[in-house]
């Protein structure tokens, strides 16, 4: 009995993309989410950094380590 994997759309349309257009298209999706929004550079930055902490979790930083 084989087992049948249900694909999103989503994924199949990501997935036939190059990695260049892959971006394009993604810079274009934020830019049409964000259009008239009162988000500065600041705020991305900072929603940057809180999602990476998230995924890699915090790393402390000893006193004699540079």
């Amino acid at each position: 009995m084989e087992t049948v994997r249900r694909i999103e759309p989503s994924e199949y349309i990501l997935s036939v993309l190059s990695p260049q257009e892959r971006l394009e298209v993604t810079l274009r999706i934020a830019q049409e989410t964000f259009k008239g929004s009162p988000l500065r550079l600041e705020d991305i930055e900072a929603a940057v950094k809180r999602v990476r902490r998230k995924i890699h979790g915090t790393k402390k930083k000893t006193k004699g380590s540079r």
